[in-house]
């Protein structure tokens, strides 16, 4: 496929046009950055691509409606283009990160339910706790929007732990983002950018070894490999590596 302009560029993808209108093509990079601290995943660009194609796929299957098309080639992917809502959806099952420091928590202790969180993206660049009044008033996204995202990514959340428990992992907890997908002159709300390691806790059931990018926020080492571990969990990397992965799927 020819480059086509560029729409968008964050710190792990970067979106172009799609060949037709109403698509977008969304390019994994291997760069990471958490906090101000950046670096290079050797490969997380090839993997995530992956990873989020098989889960996206997944999802489609059970009828949660996603951005995901089908995957182009090794880094890319068509997806719909929607109106992102800038709010990052997080879904914690077990106490971690800024959970477990903000209520003074032991990491990995359990909660007593899913606890669902909502991050304001500020074009500055903060990702600030918000609530739903603040979501609301200042209009990032409707009540009716909050009604079809919250039992959408809580299906999303109860789906993965599943999925992720059949391979021996844990979600610890899982970062979503949802867009207004419009057609003619319908809208509706759908699962956009990506399901990967970059944006859910997973640890190990037996070892509660961290298997996502905490690895690099704490310069645990092996990232690569905790990375490659999960998707030959999922079953989508052969014991050769990367570059035998298996050829695009497209869904309808």
């Amino acid at each position: 496929m020819a480059r086509r302009r560029q729409v968008y560029e964050g710190s792990a993808k970067i979106l172009y046009e799609g060949p037709e209108p109403g698509t977008l093509v969304q390019h994994f990079k291997d760069d990471a950055a958490i906090r101000g601290k950046k670096g290079v995943i050797t490969g997380k660009g090839v993997l995530n691509n992956r990873i989020s194609e098989h889960l996206m796929s997944k999802l489609n299957d059970i009828g949660v409606p996603t951005h995901f098309m089908r995957r182009l080639n090794m880094r890319e992917q068509l997806v719909r283009e929607v109106e992102i809502i800038p709010i990052q959806v997080v879904i914690r099952n077990i106490a971690a990160g800024s959970l477990a420091e903000r209520f003074h928590m032991a990491e990995g202790t359990p909660l007593p339910r899913s606890i669902i969180e909502y991050y304001y993206k500020s074009p500055e660049g903060d990702k600030p706790l918000v609530t739903e009044e603040h979501i609301t008033a200042f209009g990032w996204a409707a009540p009716q929007d909050l009604d079809d995202i919250v039992p959408m990514a809580l299906r999303v959340n109860d789906f993965l732990s599943g999925l992720f428990l059949g391979i021996g992992l844990r979600l610890v907890d899982v970062r979503l983002e949802f867009g207004r997908l419009w057609e003619d002159e319908h809208m509706r709300i759908v699962l956009a950018d990506e399901i990967s390691p970059d944006n859910c806790r997973l640890w190990d059931v037996k070892t509660n070894e961290k298997m996502d990018k905490d690895r690099f926020r704490y310069d645990l080492g092996n990232v690569e490999e905790a990375y490659q571990e999960v998707a030959r969990r999922l079953g989508i990397l052969p014991e050769s590596g990367p570059r035998d992965l298996p050829g695009p799927k497209a869904i309808q």
